[in-house]
């Protein structure tokens, strides 16, 4: 909404107008920026002028369309890090657009609220997409019929301990062997595919305090090697230390097996799949009027 001393400044043929924009991150952290050449504070916030920031026209509709514009800024040390955008602290980040009088900050209005898209990073130039609110009605909500379970593994509804230590082991790296794979210490006492589907969190190291997916836990005994989704941002060196976390391919059979937790498995593992449609009665099968469902040996 626009005020009414914000109306008249406008009505006036010469602004004095500058964007604002603030970033809340995942983490907590704020962080002010604007496009005017000098900086500028309200709310409790310095809008730093020192990172170039400015951005592309914000398309905006009536609708449930995704409302989008893009930021472009500079890199620098008191506004935003190479090593912060690589490491994702940035991903999915609260941002608010101002439109603010620099002569009188408290003549402003508030053109965009949304969160933080692909972040790409050209030498020190960064670019950033903005997604605006309707970008959350586009995500699924509710619970779907499934054959897998729709729980993340540790939830509270999930109900599995990760930090027990029949989950959860903490080692090093031995050896970087490409971006995604690597050679870590002994796992001997894991079955192997063990953290297959599972996390990986960096102890120490650049990568320290990132996770990651892991995709496969490959090799067996001593030999084991672990290879993750997506290249760490930051390259891994022998020694640097990690919490592999278990894995769960959400299928009744690894719940119960593997987790002891199938009371609490959320799926539907007895759902007919697609071969039922056309399906018909045989000759050669039993005709007894059981159940054709799976046994608890098959669980």
């Amino acid at each position: 909404m626009v005020s009414d001393r914000l109306n008249a400044h406008l009505a006036s043929g010469a602004t004095t107008l500058a964007r604002c924009w603030k970033i809340t991150r995942v983490d907590g952290k704020v962080f002010g920026f604007t496009d005017h050449d000098n900086d500028l504070r309200f709310d409790g916030l310095t809008y730093l002028a020192s990172t170039g920031m400015d951005a592309q026209a914000l398309e905006m509709s009536t609708g449930l369309s995704v409302d989008n514009s893009q930021a472009v800024g500079a890199l620098s040390a008191i506004g935003l890090t190479e090593s912060d955008i690589m490491a994702g602290r940035y991903d999915a980040a609260e941002i608010c657009l101002w439109w603010a009088n620099w002569q009188n900050v408290e003549e402003r209005m508030q053109l965009f609220r949304g969160t933080l898209g692909e972040v790409r990073q050209r030498g020190q130039v960064f670019e950033v997409e903005l997604r605006g609110l309707a970008e959350t009605l586009n995500r699924p909500i509710g619970r779907a019929y499934l054959k897998t379970c729709d729980l993340s593994l540790g939830s509270a509804k999930c109900g599995v301990d990760l930090s027990d230590p029949l989950f959860a082991v903490s080692l090093s790296a031995l050896e970087a062997m490409d971006g995604t794979l690597m050679r870590v210490g002994t796992l001997a006492s894991f079955q192997e595919g063990w953290f297959g589907h599972g996390r990986i969190l960096w102890l120490t190291g650049a990568n320290a305090g990132i996770e990651g997916l892991i995709k496969q836990d490959l090799g067996s005994g001593t030999a084991r090697r672990i290879e993750v989704w997506q290249e760490p941002p930051f390259e891994v060196k022998p020694g640097d230390g990690f919490t592999l976390i278990a894995g769960c391919d959400k299928r009744a059979q690894t719940c119960r097996k593997k987790f002891n937790n199938f009371l609490n498995f959320r799926g539907f593992p007895h759902m007919p799949g697609d071969d039922w449609v056309t399906a018909y009665p045989r000759q050669d099968e039993v005709h007894d009027g059981s159940v054709r469902r799976w046994t608890d040996n098959d669980l």
